[in-house]
């Protein structure tokens, strides 16, 4: 899995992207439910400050949103298991 920097993307893409991955996932926003629009400017403002990470799995070829302690803890599991083969 690859970081994929959001400047990289053109403005559509990372919306598009965004959208994509609210309307998948889902989320909870508490009692108070927010509309997409909200939702939408929440993610990019977290990937804009480096919180949410963009990532490509080359393998499956999809891209999606992660947590930087999500995407760090996939990269040490993975150099823990790369370690262990040898």
């Amino acid at each position: 899995m690859i970081e994929i920097p959001s400047e990289r993307l053109s403005r559509d893409v990372l919306g598009a992207v965004i959208e994509e991955y609210i309307l998948r996932e889902g989320t909870d926003y508490g009692v108070q439910e927010a509309s997409l629009e909200s939702k939408i400017k929440q993610v990019h403002r977290q990937i804009t400050q480096g919180d949410v990470l963009i990532t490509f799995d080359p393998a499956t070829e999809n891209c999606t949103l992660l947590t930087r302690n999500q995407f760090n803890r996939y990269r040490n599991d993975l150099q823990t298991n790369e370690r262990s083969d040898l």
